[in-house]
């Protein structure tokens, strides 16, 4: 089988030499992946911790202690369930997709059981039960994420159509996160309090919806490019290591992907306790997640036009140095009110979105460079080691929400946070995703692969190939 060589699944061949031309069933297939994945990923992400706080009774610097033990072992589970996608042979419906709908079920089952209270245990019980399940819950989500990504570069070559794939899988994020944070706190929240038994229902209806997804992102979606088997040799991991540390782009997105996590998990840590106790009004996350959704949304059908003049390093470049600003700027409003507060948070949202709905086709031209550089197809392997580092920087985001929010004194024994630590919530909130985005801007702006280089690739590969 020849590097180029479509693969096609039977019900899809029109003779032997045709595959179903990449078109909208492809951009709804991947889309609804992401959709799924982000059922449990943005759940656990908002409301995990306060569940784990308020209702297990773990100290929030235990939890974060949790979060950031299970991102670091995340993170080499994604290197190794990518190497092991690498070495297995693809069947007729693709080498990448099998893997999610195989992998979905126990995936979703164990979502449900983080969110599982039983009667009658004890706090040191819920304690282990905790670890035991949110630790398989991400090892197990590596499993359909890794192939999830991976598969975006064998869908198709072309660098627009890869930008499109991009910016349908962040949709798909967008949707669940419009979903999760208007009606999560509405729904999961009584009295200002979070209650265990709607916390389970929310579980188990996202659970649903999830395989769901899953189910249509496999009927959809079409791989198109063979990617021949990786056979295992003695040392071949650390040739890879080695030739993607030497990757310049591979290292500039790395870090930059690394901040994004681990700006994001601060924000979705921290704004449960801003609103709940800084603002005393855990319902207002609901507009705070509406509003926000609208901004995401209002940039989604500006991202393929600003990028195809400008490009996705320039365009994600602008869109970091608003949130940036905008963060920074809340914090020295401090006493704003509510509303206000979402609306300017929303702007920066705005920025983001740009970022947001273009990094995984940053991710597919650094396939394409590390291919160019050194002949080797590794879609798996490159994209876990992203991966990695994106739960590198979960691990630190949890480790520092966790043991932030414990700093700035709160206890959620007291009915009324003093005034301090409700300071400290309000400049977590703030100032410190200001001060990330910031340094995200500027990984960006060190990252080689601008408008026109990323033309080039395509062309320098393509020639290669041939």
């Amino acid at each position: 089988m020849s590097m180029r060589e479509p693969v096609f699944s039977q019900e899809e061949q029109g003779s032997a030499n045709t595959v179903r031309p990449f078109g909208i069933r492809d951009k709804v297939g991947y889309l609804l992946g992401d959709f799924g994945n982000d059922f449990f990923f943005l759940l656990t992400s908002a409301f995990l911790m306060v569940f784990y706080t308020d209702i297990f009774h773990i100290s929030a610097a235990t939890v974060g202690v949790l979060f950031m033990a299970a991102r670091l072992w995340d993170a080499f589970a994604d290197v190794a369930w990518g190497r092991f996608i690498d070495t297995r042979p693809a069947t007729k419906h693709g080498k990448f997709k099998p893997w999610i709908l195989r992998m979905s079920f126990p995936l979703v089952f164990t979502g449900v059981l983080m969110f599982t209270t039983i009667p009658g245990m004890s706090d040191g019980f819920y304690l282990a039960w905790a670890f035991v399940t949110y630790i398989v819950w991400g090892t197990l989500y590596s499993t359909v994420n890794i192939p999830y990504g991976s598969m975006a570069s064998v869908m198709t070559a072309d660098p627009v159509e890869r930008t499109t794939l991009s910016t349908w899988r962040t949709f798909g994020a967008s949707l669940a996160g419009l979903i999760i944070n208007v009606l999560g706190p509405v729904i999961v929240f009584v009295d200002n309090k979070i209650s265990a038994d709607r916390m389970f229902m929310t579980a188990c209806i996202f659970g649903v919806l999830a395989m769901a997804c899953y189910i249509g992102c496999y009927k959809l979606s079409t791989e198109r490019i063979a990617v021949p088997t990786k056979e295992v040799e003695k040392g071949a991991f650390l040739r890879s290591m080695k030739s993607l540390v030497k990757n310049k782009p591979f290292l500039w997105l790395l870090a930059a992907s690394l901040m994004a996590m681990l700006t994001q998990f601060v924000i979705s840590a921290v704004n449960t306790y801003l609103f709940k106790d800084y603002f005393s009004n855990a319902a207002a996350l609901s507009l705070m997640g509406l509003v926000q959704m609208a901004a995401t949304f209002i940039a989604f059908p500006l991202v393929k036009p600003l990028v195809a003049k400008f490009g996705k390093k320039e365009v994600s470049i602008a869109g970091m140095t608003i949130a940036s600003a905008m963060y920074i700027g809340l914090f020295f409003l401090k006493g704003i009110g509510t509303m206000p507060f979402i609306i300017l948070a929303a702007i920066a949202l705005f920025g983001t979105g740009f970022y947001g709905f273009v990094t995984w086709a940053f991710i597919s031209d650094v396939i394409d460079y590390h291919e160019l550089q050194t002949s080797l197809r590794e879609d798996a392997t490159v994209y876990s080691v992203i991966s990695m580092s994106r739960k590198v920087g979960q691990a630190v985001a949890g480790g520092i929400g966790g043991v932030a929010i414990a700093a700035v004194g709160y206890d959620a024994a007291l009915g009324q946070q003093t005034k301090e630590v409700l300071d400290g919530i309000y400049m977590l909130g703030t100032l410190v995703p200001g001060i990330f985005y910031g340094i995200i801007a500027l990984l960006l702006f060190m990252y080689p692969l601008n408008k026109q280089k990323t033309i080039q690739l395509s062309k320098d590969l393509e020639a290669k190939r041939n």
